[in-house]
């Protein structure tokens, strides 16, 4: 599979905050993946006492969920670039942290958790081990990523349609890419996970269909908007991305999902990874 290429020097992030699309996206996000991630957090025994950490939170939902399980006695640390749609609260503490670049305490979480944000870091691997480091012995790190290699669409009102919705696809993948993501990252985790020293890995790989009340094609909608810039650097009009925006609200329109993967790995209670 070839490598993305390197990020432009400087580059800005993909995708900021403190801006209504950003809180409309982290909506969407908790909507459509919560109901997987949290799940999995919950399975694994989060409770009263942990430690935990949550590298690109976003708006906060899972950082939350964390804070409401680990009262009494545990703490979670919430963190992002840019915290604006982030807020404090019992048991939860939030801080600026750029996760490729500052260092992280090491052997202080229980809990470490990433999802959807090491497929937008270029030095993902890198940053992967920095995530290892940071985790208690025996302590588990989640990481949950899309693949948005397959998402096709499935029914569409007609070809011209169709051609629309996966050029938009195309064009969001370059997109990603242009500034050193890697939007089919998400099918490597578990042997990334396994290559930095994590045993015991568990991997959950969940497709839906989107339809237009399904809040992952609300997502893509809003990156009709959010990304409209980079989708224009990437040779779509104006009117192409209205008229995509209008075809994801058709009620007879259906896709697949991209696949989203939620891989659990933990660190070896003896030795150093």
């Amino acid at each position: 599979m070839p490598h993305p290429p390197p990020a432009r020097q400087g580059a800005r992030p993909v995708f900021g905050n403190g801006t209504a699309h950003s809180r409309d996206q982290h909506r969407c996000v908790a909507a459509a993946y919560d109901p997987v991630t949290l799940p999995r957090l919950a399975a694994a025994g989060v409770g009263p006492g942990w430690r935990c950490l949550e590298v690109g939170a976003g708006g906060g939902s899972v950082a939350r969920w964390l804070a409401g399980r680990v009262a009494p006695g545990g703490s979670v640390l919430a963190t992002d670039r840019d915290p604006r749609d982030l807020r404090p609260g019992p048991h939860l503490e939030v801080a600026a942290l750029d996760v490729a670049r500052a260092p992280l305490p090491e052997a202080a979480f229980d809990l470490v958790v990433a999802r959807l944000v090491l497929q937008h870091v270029p030095s993902r691997d890198i940053v992967l081990r920095k995530l290892v480091r940071a985790l208690r012995p025996g302590g588990l790190l989640q990481v949950d990523e899309i693949d948005a290699s397959y998402e096709p669409p499935l029914l569409t009102p007609d070809p011209r349609s169709e051609s629309l919705y996966v050029r938009f696809l195309q064009a969001k993948t370059a997109a990603l890419r242009a500034a050193g993501g890697d939007p089919c990252w998400a099918r490597r985790v578990p042997l990334a996970l396994r290559e930095a020293g994590l045993t015991g890995i568990d991997v959950h790989v969940h497709i839906g269909v989107r339809h237009a009340r399904d809040p992952g094609l609300r997502l893509q909608l809003n990156h009709t908007r959010n990304l409209r810039d980079r989708l224009r650097e990437q040779g779509m009009t104006d009117d192409e991305l209205d008229r995509v925006a209008r075809l994801m609200q058709d009620p007879s329109f259906l896709a697949a999902s991209s696949v989203f993967y939620s891989v659990q790995g933990r660190r070896p209670a003896q030795g150093r990874p």
